[in-house]
């Protein structure tokens, strides 16, 4: 494995960790990471990565050792601490982006907001959520507030070999070793030799609002650089995009038909399925993903 390195650092007066590999003279390749997942989760694409870069992956606030925020969390935080840690990391220069999942939709809006400031982008299995109806906004109003009122806490587990067992159970694809290693990012030994998850489990309350796909739209229509999406094989994000009223991903015809429609809004947007991959692609083929974007990130330099 690469070496990489651990750093402290207040983004808008909010406690970070953030890894780095590689020489800080090197092009900046800025990672970030899915939901209930932490920055150290890029180190086996970084350990794919042939050519030189400086690969910058925070854990977002509420994530790994990233501290918690008591009010929940709220996705324009995600976007306003990424514009920070551009600036403590790369504040003349325009950036590559790149994103898993959450961390995906979150270097897609930025990019629309700050177009600007964005050289390239590389969205891994980041294609939004499904789109909501307004008349919904009543009913998950109220499922949040009834949320509020129950405490939310995440099961302890017997130690930190049964974390990495359950992540080989959530992704059948993990071989032991990568899964062992991820555990021990994303839960802590307690003195006992339990296992507890580091990331805050309010991560789990419901939204209050509603998704307004067309608002999403507006911003991706904005991004100026070039965008590589990158959609596994095996993913089950097309089915699950499925029940907006685009239909994307219903049966029949190529799966894949409702992420082209999504990607139609962003202007210089190119699409790459990776084979034998599932949402976690990073994990499952890094070799692969770092085939597909490591020539596209470099094409500028």
């Amino acid at each position: 494995m690469k070496p990489s390195q651990s750093h402290r650092l207040s983004l808008r007066g909010f406690d970070h960790h953030v890894h780095t590999w590689g020489d800080p003279a090197a092009p900046k390749l800025f990672l970030l990471h899915g939901w209930m997942d932490v920055g150290a989760s890029f180190q086996f694409l970084v350990d794919a990565l042939a050519g030189d870069w400086y690969a910058i992956a925070p854990d977002l606030r509420g994530y790994g050792r990233s501290a918690w925020q008591a009010q929940g969390y709220w996705f324009p935080d995600y976007v306003a601490d990424l514009e920070a840690l551009i600036d403590a990391f790369a504040p003349d220069e325009t950036v590559a982006l790149a994103g898993h999942s959450l961390g995906g939709n979150i270097v897609l809006q930025y990019a629309g907001v700050r177009p600007e400031r964005v050289r390239r982008v590389v969205s891994l299995e980041g294609f939004g959520i499904p789109a909501e109806n307004a008349l919904g906004a009543p009913e998950k109003f109220a499922a949040w507030l009834d949320a509020l009122a129950r405490p939310i806490r995440f099961a302890p587990y017997p130690g930190i070999e049964a974390v990495a067992l359950r992540l080989q159970k959530n992704n059948p694809r993990l071989p032991a070793d990568k899964a062992l290693f991820l555990a021990r990012h994303w839960a802590e030994e307690l003195p006992d030799g339990s296992a507890r998850l580091l990331s805050d489990p309010r991560h789990k309350l419901p939204f209050p609002t509603v998704y307004r796909l067309e608002e999403v739209y507006a911003v991706w229509r904005r991004i100026s650089a070039p965008v590589l999406w990158l959609a596994a094989e095996n993913s089950s994000i097309p089915k699950w995009l499925g029940d907006h009223p685009e239909g994307a991903g219903g049966g029949g015809g190529d799966k894949l038909d409702g992420i082209r429609r999504r990607l139609a809004h962003i202007p210089h947007g190119r699409l790459v399925t990776i084979a034998d991959a599932g949402h976690m692609l990073q994990h499952d083929q890094p070799a692969a993903v770092a085939a597909a974007i490591e020539p596209f990130l470099a094409a500028e330099r």
